[in-house]
């Protein structure tokens, strides 16, 4: 404005420094009333001008029409006249808009693409995974001269990672003159990338210069491979050293936490965030409430729910927090929170919700919800999702109907190993091993390469065979290595062991164990020990027990297993100090539970549990069901109480077990002869089980109670599981 009062006329390199001023303090006012000028002096002719109008234009609006239209109307264009609009149109996701230009470009002839065009093409080329064009201008860039560039060098590297390459990045690298932090951090994410973390680090360690996003890609990768507790050290030492540290680097350490699912470490960390103001970032308080989640702390998630930001979208929070319940074993607290979201309209149903939901549906035996939800991706389009289809399969399989989730798998178009295992899975959770194994068969014919998951399933299908088929599944373990190239885990050898003690091999078993490279875990000696349970074998089994008292418990199964085998010995001082120990350590035993569904609703029930609305009549005709079924010849078995009480108040804890609170409830609201279901969340206990037989007999009913150990259908004082579970 001076230099017109003074009289002095701006020129086109007046104009092209006031608009790069306007970027850089965001003043776009004033840049609009700029191009109004240079319209008016006619400097629009001016190929430095127009270029600085792109470019501004770009920044302020991100309308492609409006560039385009200064770009069409230049009498003359250079090089950054096309590299603004190639670089703008790669910005966007128009990756063949860009390689249409580019080729334009090519062919005028009196253009050479220069270092910043290659990049933005190369940058296309990996946006849209055209890995055979970013060679082609990969070997354009080598005959223009151009393979020793930083910058070119550097998106190759980007691309070449893309691609799954890790043998062309390492040759790009080594062969670059020059490198800069950008160079080091982009190996680092590669070798992430590719699993290789050791290398990563070697890279990182080597570096001759380190700022903040090296530290960032070496935590983010370190999150990638499933290293929580290394990323969280890597953080600590970015907080001692004064670096400056970003949402991206609160996020990482934020996901490292829920990767190491450590409580304290996860209440520490969110201390930090909020100390440091970091609380109020929709992408920190994201991870923050996905962490709390992970880690088990659905209370301080359901807090973080309720204050979320109006303004925030809440339909990505929704989902976090409905697969939080299905993932903490609150699958009716899933559904309840899925119907409420969905009467809101809060919730947008894609593949990740519907896979929640389904699950929950599945956990829960609630079929009838689970058919909507079918019938809902039927009608959407959903069923084309692999993840849901396979959610499905196992929807089905959970909630008892396993003729609708073999023909699910079976009009399947596509099937992964996933959908596989959902169905072998299945089979098993009914005690079909012999089915098991057919599906097994078919998948070798398939040419479908198993996981671990699939070989943990197959060996444990032969526990449910009809015929003693060991020869078989001692087979199968034994070429893990050799034929699969699996390593048999903890996992493998506990269902090997259950296996053998199954058909009475409780020596075998117990030397398979002493035979493990690694030490065995709390899961295989219990298998072992079931096993003699079953088999009324004492003698291994005091073995066992003295394996498992010496063990120092990390998991709560441990735990509870450590602490029962004290009780059942009378060790009731050491029993307390397990659990004592164990909620120290934060840990907690999940409450038996055993539900209904019953007329849409569920009615779960806890071991004296007096909450229903009905618990009187419950209680009533609990007490004459017992009555019943003592008259039958059914005794109980006060062996199961594992408390330190008087033998007639066992017996009282005995009768109100949640497994019979809800049996009695649903002879009481169901129609004569019609089954009974059940689903309970741990093993049913012995005496449950015995009592259920005589249940069948004396109400002619079938029972159908799903433990975790699969389905127990009770007919006629028998049980499908023949007393093995």
């Amino acid at each position: 404005m001076k230099m017109r009062t003074e009289g002095i006329e701006p020129n086109e390199f007046t104009f092209v420094a006031i608009l790069s001023a306007c970027i850089r303090v965001l003043e776009s006012e004033l840049g609009f009333q700029i191009h109004g000028l240079v319209v008016k002096m006619g400097f629009l002719d001016s190929t430095f001008v127009a270029n600085a109008l792109m470019g501004f234009y770009w920044k302020f609006t991100g309308n492609l029409r409006l560039i385009f239209n200064v770009f069409d109307e230049m009498p003359q264009r250079d090089v950054a006249s096309w590299n603004t609009v190639i670089s703008c149109l790669v910005k966007e996701g128009m990756y063949e808009k860009a390689f249409e230009l580019f080729r334009v470009m090519q062919g005028i002839g009196c253009f050479r693409a220069d270092f910043f065009t290659i990049s933005s093409i190369l940058s296309a080329c990996e946006g849209s995974n055209a890995f055979m064009k970013g060679k082609e201008v990969h070997a354009h860039a080598i005959r223009t001269g151009l393979e020793g560039n930083l910058s070119v060098n550097n998106v190759l590297i980007g691309l070449y990672t893309q691609c799954g390459r890790v043998r062309d990045v390492a040759v790009l690298f080594e062969s670059m003159p020059i490198r800069d932090v950008i160079t080091w951090t982009q190996m680092i994410t590669a070798y992430m990338e590719f699993g290789l973390v050791d290398l990563a680090m070697k890279v990182f360690n080597e570096m001759p210069e380190k700022n903040c996003i090296s530290y960032n890609a070496l935590m983010a990768g370190f999150c990638k491979n499933g290293e929580g507790l290394k990323a969280v050290k890597l953080f600590i030492e970015m907080v001692s050293e004064g670096l400056e540290l970003t949402d991206f680097s609160l996020s990482s350490v934020i996901n490292a936490c829920a990767l190491v699912m450590d409580v304290k470490a996860s209440e520490q960390i969110q201390g930090f965030c909020l100390k440091f103001g970091f609380g109020s970032n929709v992408c920190v308080e994201a991870a923050l409430l996905d962490m709390c989640i992970r880690c088990g702390r659905m209370a301080d998630a359901e807090k973080m729910f309720r204050i979320w930001p109006v303004e925030h979208d809440n339909s990505v929070v929704c989902t976090s927090m409905l697969c939080g319940y299905a993932r903490n074993g609150q699958p009716d607290e899933a559904v309840l929170f899925f119907l409420r979201c969905r009467l809101e309209g809060t919730m947008d149903l894609d593949e990740v919700t519907l896979t929640s939901i389904l699950g929950a549906c599945g956990t829960l035996g609630f079929e009838k919800m689970g058919e909507q939800i079918h019938c809902y991706a039927l009608k959407t389009g959903f069923v084309t999702d692999l993840g849901v289809l396979n959610s499905i399969i196992s929807m089905y399989a959970k909630c008892g109907n396993m003729n609708d989730a073999i023909k699910v798998f079976d009009i399947m178009p596509i099937r992964d190993v996933i959908s596989w295992n959902a169905l072998i899975a299945g089979h098993i959770l009914h005690r079909q091993g012999d089915e098991a194994l057919a599906v097994w068969s078919a998948m070798e014919e398939a040419g479908i390469q198993p996981d671990t998951i699939t070989l943990f399933l197959v060996l444990s299908a032969y526990r449910h065979t009809n015929l003693d088929l060991v020869d078989d599944c001692r087979k199968l373990f034994l070429s893990m290595r050799t034929d699969y190239d699996i390593e048999p885990t903890s996992e493998h050898h506990a269902s090997f062991v259950s296996v053998l003690g199954q058909w009475g091999l409780l020596e075998e078993a117990e030397e398979t164990i002493e035979n493990m490279t690694v030490e065995p875990k709390a899961s295989v000696w219990r298998a072992l020990l079931n096993s003699c349970r079953i088999h009324l074998n004492t003698t291994i089994g005091k073995r066992v027990a003295k394996h498992i008292l010496a063990m120092k418990p990390q998991d709560p199964s441990t735990y509870i297993l450590v602490s029962n085998l004290y009780s059942a010995s009378g060790r009731w001082h050491c029993s307390e100090t397990v659990r004592e120990d164990m909620r120290e350590k934060g840990f907690r035993k999940n409450p038996a539970r055993s539900w209904i569904i019953h007329q849409n609703n569920i009615h779960p029930f806890y071991t004296r549990d007096k909450s229903h609305p009905l618990t009187k009549d419950i209680y009533r005709g609990l007490e004459i069901l017992v009555m019943e079924c003592q008259k039958a010849g059914y005794v109980p078995d006060t062996s199961f109480v594992l408390h330190e009480v008087e033998e007639h108040q066992k017996k009282e804890f005995l009768l109100y077990h949640s497994a019979k609170l809800a049996a009695t409830y649903g002879i009481l609201m169901t129609k004569h002869r019609e089954p009974i279901r059940i689903v309970k969340n741990i093993h049913m206990c012995g005496d449950c089980h015995t009592f259920m037989k005589y249940v069948s007999i004396i109400t002619k009913r079938e029972i159908l109670v799903r433990d975790a150990s699969g389905f127990h259908c009770f007919r006629n004082g028998q049980c499908c599981c023949k007393d093995y579970w």
